[in-house]
């Protein structure tokens, strides 16, 4: 059974960085994309960044030049690398894996931007 660990959320100042890691217990290649989503408190699940089998990737407006996500498949994992935080960043951040018959979620991590 696959799963999904994500890691590397916390509490950073406005402008600061951090990278988010998902470790997938299965095969990354055998994924038809991969993707972050997140959701902050009282707002709806938002789509953040996908990167398809073939390496394209496409993000939300919001975090455009300031995101990326990026994959290692010798590690099984995908990261999304955080920068120029910002508060409205502020959320818990989901890894997300969909095959052809599937579709597969992480337990979620925390990232809170202070100002």
């Amino acid at each position: 059974q696959v799963q999904l660990v994500e890691s590397g959320g916390g509490l950073v100042q406005a402008g600061g960085s951090l990278r988010l890691s998902c470790a997938v217990s299965g095969y990354i290649a055998s994924m038809n994309y991969m993707r972050w989503f997140r959701q902050a408190p009282g707002k709806q699940r938002e789509l953040v960044a996908v990167i398809i089998q073939g390496g394209g990737t496409n993000y939300v407006d919001s975090v455009q030049g300031r995101f990326t996500i990026s994959r290692d498949s010798a590690k099984n994992t995908v990261y999304l690398q955080m920068n120029s935080l910002k508060p409205e960043d502020t959320a818990v951040y989901s890894c997300n894996a969909v095959s052809d018959v599937r579709c597969y979620w992480g337990q979620g991590t925390q990232v809170t931007v202070s100002l």
